[in-house]
């Protein structure tokens, strides 16, 4: 099971942390992606990691819309994936989701352990 945590309401330009816990298996050997969805909207890969058990770096995938400003980590001893969101905009306000399998994909659908949600608002 995954757990999002973190969202809030923030200031444009503020910051956000945002937590993926994993819980019945360790995330070391999945790929965690991170969504998000407005309403009327599908969901929207934004990050993801690949597998990083036994040792393998994991490469990371980013949206144009979030390079930059966005930071997928992984720490395997607290079975944690954060998202760091730096310099947020209006547009950032959305649900926000993570999702686990063996690889990277941006359908969330194809996700076979997706998460409840978080909800980020970026409002002056």
């Amino acid at each position: 099971q995954l757990q999002a945590s973190g969202g809030g309401l923030v200031q444009p330009g503020g910051s956000l942390r945002l937590s993926c816990v994993g819980s019945g298996g360790s995330l070391d050997y999945y790929a965690i992606g991170w969504f998000r969805q407005v309403p009327g909207k599908e969901h929207e890969e934004i990050s993801c990691i690949s597998y990083t058990g036994y040792g393998a770096p994991g490469s990371t995938y980013y949206t144009d819309s979030v390079k930059g400003r966005f930071t997928i980590s992984k720490d395997n001893a607290k079975n944690t994936v954060y998202l760091q969101m730096d310099s947020l905009k209006p547009e950032d306000t959305a649900v926000y989701s993570c999702a686990a399998d063996v690889g990277c994909a941006t359908d969330w659908s194809l996700y076979r352990h997706r998460g409840q949600g978080t909800l980020v608002t970026v409002s002056s």
